[in-house]
């Protein structure tokens, strides 16, 4: 079988979709969110989506397989608040190996089962690690500037139980995605190495995703695009590129110029344009698909899909558009020419 730099050599390769708009499809009540084994909890679960690997994990398996069925190269774990930070506001940080495992387990079931029907189009499981709900460059308190909910210690630790359950769980790639503060980001670089250090087995390749929030062109903790990755580019991604918060219009400036400074490969998947009044997105598949194809003309892509918004129908319309066209070349390291 083809291994992921390969094919990523070939096409351009297809990332999925947004889980939590397909999730939303079901409409889900509370007691679905329990299930049998958290009938009788304290606290309302309703929302907490990686929750349901455990309660419903068909319909997190039929939402993977609805993404491979439209063209997916890449399929993203269910657990992008699957760590004991981000749980904490469930009173359930006990569960989040738990659920990095049993989420892995679901994704590689789906993308082996596809994998199988067509060997020359292998299926890889990307672990969905998340930017957390605490920062580590940002106060939270407006009166003391100074304060930090929470340390880059237990930030590392949190990461690391998470890409521990990943790992184990079967994936082929770690994903640290919608990054706002890219502190926190390294934090999660930092668990990875230390991860597959303690354990003395090779890493799995890393793509970095991180998340320009408005017009400024910048990161929520201030950071420009360059800054951005230049602070991560010492971890030697396999991929960096930009999703969320933007739509793909919006988002063009500034994949052009990560195309242009990116040792790797370059990813993109941005939101079914921005949200409308009532918070929903209205970009129509064909729509984001013409956008992502003209990324793809220019050369600036190579790996592309949808955020917030986007449906196995973007996924199909993206895919269809960019097939027929090379993935954007890698510039050649310093160390190939010497």
């Amino acid at each position: 079988m083809k291994s992921l730099s390969q094919c990523a050599a070939e096409r351009i390769l297809i990332i999925d979709g947004a889980m939590g708009t397909m999730i939303q499809r079901y409409k889900l009540e509370e007691a679905d969110y329990r299930g049998e084994r958290f009938k009788d909890y304290h606290l309302d679960v309703k929302g907490n989506n990686d929750l349901l690997c455990l309660t419903q994990p068909h319909i997190i398996e039929a939402i993977h397989k609805e993404y491979l069925e439209a063209g997916a190269d890449i399929i993203e774990t269910n657990t992008f608040s699957s760590t004991t930070i981000a749980m904490a506001d469930y009173d359930m940080q006990s569960l989040a190996y738990e659920l990095n495992v049993a989420a892995a387990r679901i994704a590689r079931k789906a993308a082996d089962e596809y994998t199988a029907k067509n060997p020359d189009k292998p299926r890889f499981v990307a672990g969905a690690i998340g930017p957390l709900n605490k920062t580590l460059s940002l106060s939270p308190d407006v009166n003391n500037p100074g304060f930090r909910s929470v340390t880059f210690d237990e930030v590392v630790d949190a990461y690391y139980e998470q890409i521990k359950g990943l790992h184990e769980g079967g994936v082929d790639i770690l994903l640290i995605e919608t990054i706002f503060d890219t502190l926190n980001s390294k934090a999660a670089i930092f668990a990875t190495k230390k991860y597959f250090r303690d354990i003395a087995r090779p890493e799995l390749p890393v793509m970095i995703s991180g998340t320009i929030t408005d017009a400024s062109g910048r990161t929520l903790s201030g950071q420009t695009l360059e800054a951005f990755y230049i602070s991560v580019m010492h971890a030697r991604p396999f991929s960096v590129g930009l999703n969320c918060a933007l739509g793909g219009e919006q988002m063009r400036p500034y994949i052009s110029e990560l195309s242009q400074i990116a040792a790797c490969n370059v990813s993109c998947y941005p939101n079914a344009g921005l949200p409308n009044a009532f918070g929903e997105y209205d970009e129509t598949p064909d729509h984001t698909a013409h956008i992502i194809e003209d990324f793809a003309r220019e050369g600036f892509v190579n790996i592309v899909g949808g955020c917030c918004g986007t449906t196995p129908d973007h996924i199909r319309h993206i895919a269809d558009h960019v097939k027929k066209l090379p993935p954007r070349p890698l510039p050649v390291q310093v160390e190939e020419l010497a």
